[in-house]
């Protein structure tokens, strides 16, 4: 196996302007990730159309948006220890461990064994995505069109079984992501789709405008409604660092939870809400002989921080090498480098190693730059927490609307991510995620393309998605993640009948 372009990636990532990058993707990260309820994607869709306007290279781009990406993962935990409210999804199951910690006057010693934890966890998730990139980008090159294609049925079954609790709303939203991929100019046919004759519509839905407005937009409508959650935030946090004690009684769960992390971050459609949930009822099972989980024991604090990180570079794996994201920030990820004009995929390592190799060297430095900056300066990125809404909200409104007028030059632009903002709270008000919306736009354009590819080189002969042994075994798997958590639920619903009847 060669690591040629690893080499090259740390000449790319050790550059002045890219450390320098890397490390105000770091701080930002981090605080927009201490912000409940913003998450990564919220900070990588401010920031995307910025850095995409000011001219920086892809690989630059990148960087910049992976720093952000790990950086909220580590500032995630911070309002789950201090508010009991996570900072997204995947810090949820820090909130278990971590407010009891807090609540007995150990919030420093909390923030630090999970700042640790996150920085074993990434670093872990970086060595896996240094390793696994290229071996699975080996095996991708004989993919075909129709093999493509099949993969993102694949992709689609398995987000509608993996991501969100409820799979049918999950399947609604990559099903509207793939209707909003077809408006614009059909480029086989030239017809105009969907664009109810406006001429601005002719290229389609712009991604950033499509991110912004379903993120950010409608993060900042429902920051408004729920404005007055009455939370208070434990300011007295103590001694700021972890007790060699309990890093001692943390290494196995933090192990544990990086490989958990990393092998659930690879799956396309899970994320670190899936992962964060996994590793900390697996240490549960693994270590609560004493009944400690959920009272502030330290290895349940320390597993889900090692998965979340880990995840978040496992999600790099098969958006790299299969151009499938493995999380909803991925995606946008994804839709970044299709500003570039870059289509992930197994040629990508070939045709432009230095944005692999850049991406996953900074990566690695990454985590040393946000262990440095998460120890020392916890209580400053704690203080984001005492950010009133009034200057929130109009904040995020600027930036989406300064993003978004800087990458089109349009006040029709605007007006469509305001549009699309309202219809994203509408959705999350009922139940929806936003995330397969992203996922189903970002995948839809690649599955109509290699579709038709597919079907113009077998003459229209829809056999040909069914010729090879790699296409039969996409689509058996596809069956048996779109069936099996029906049937696991049905079961489940049998089982507690049976008990219910017993008894």
């Amino acid at each position: 196996m060669s690591f040629d372009y690893l080499w090259q990636g740390f000449a790319v990532a050790l550059t002045w302007q890219n450390l320098l990058i890397g490390f105000i993707g770091c701080f930002f990260g981090t605080m927009v990730g201490a912000l409940p309820a913003i998450g990564p994607i919220n900070g990588i869709a401010l920031l995307m159309p910025i850095a995409y306007s000011m001219g920086l290279p892809a690989e630059s781009t990148m960087i910049l948006l992976a720093a952000v990406y790990c950086g909220a993962e580590y500032g995630g935990r911070i309002s789950s220890i201090l508010l009991n409210v996570p900072g997204d999804a995947g810090a949820v199951m820090t909130a278990m461990d971590g407010y009891p910690m807090a609540k007995q006057g150990r919030a420093g010693e909390a923030l630090a064994l999970s700042g640790i934890a996150s920085f074993v966890g990434g670093i872990l998730g970086v060595i896996g995505l240094a390793f696994f990139a290229p071996m699975l980008a080996g095996l991708a090159i004989g993919f075909g069109p129709a093999e493509y294609f099949v993969l993102m049925i694949f992709a689609f079954a398995t987000l509608g079984s993996m991501v969100g609790s409820d799979p049918a709303k999950t399947l609604i939203g990559c099903t509207l992501g793939l209707m909003l991929a077809t408006v614009g100019l059909d480029a086989t046919s030239g017809a105009y789709r969907f664009t109810f004759n406006e001429p601005e519509l002719g290229d389609g839905i712009e991604f950033v405008t499509l991110v912004i407005g379903l993120f950010s937009i409608s993060e900042a409508l429902i920051i408004l409604e729920h404005q007055n959650s009455g939370v208070t935030v434990i300011r007295e946090l103590g001694r700021m660092t972890a007790r060699a004690s309990d890093l001692v009684k943390s290494i196995g769960a933090t192990l544990r939870g990086s490989v958990i992390g990393f092998v659930v971050g690879v799956l396309p459609g899970t994320g670190a809400s899936v992962s964060s949930a996994v590793s900390y009822t697996t240490e549960k099972r693994f270590s609560d002989s004493e009944g400690t989980f959920g009272k502030g024991d330290v290895r349940g604090l320390a597993a889900p921080e090692a998965a979340n990180n880990a995840t978040a570079c496992g999600a790099f794996v098969p958006m790299l090498t299969l151009g499938i994201p493995g999380s909803g920030t991925t995606a946008v990820m994804l839709g970044a480098l299709m500003l570039y004009n870059i289509q992930p995929g197994p040629m990508l390592l070939n045709e432009r190693p230095e944005i692999v190799g850049g991406l996953v060297a900074s990566l690695f430095i990454g985590n040393f730059i946000l262990l440095a900056l998460n120890l020392p300066l916890v209580q400053i990125f704690a203080r984001v927490l005492t950010v009133p809404n009034w200057l929130l909200v109009p904040g995020i409104l600027v930036l989406s609307i300064v993003g978004v007028y800087s990458t089109h030059a349009s006040v029709f632009a605007i007006f469509l991510m305001l549009g699309i903002g309202m219809l994203g709270w509408l959705l999350r008000k009922a139940g929806f995620d936003m995330a397969p919306i992203i996922l189903g736009f970002v995948l839809g354009r690649v599955m109509e393309v290699n579709l038709r590819n597919a079907l113009a080189i077998s003459g229209g002969d829809v056999s040909i998605l069914f010729s090879s042994t790699i296409s039969i075994v996409l689509w058996v798997l596809a069956a048996a993640v779109a069936i099996l958590p029906f049937w696991l639920s049905r079961r489940a619903r049998r089982r507690a009948t049976a008990i219910s009847g017993n008894a």
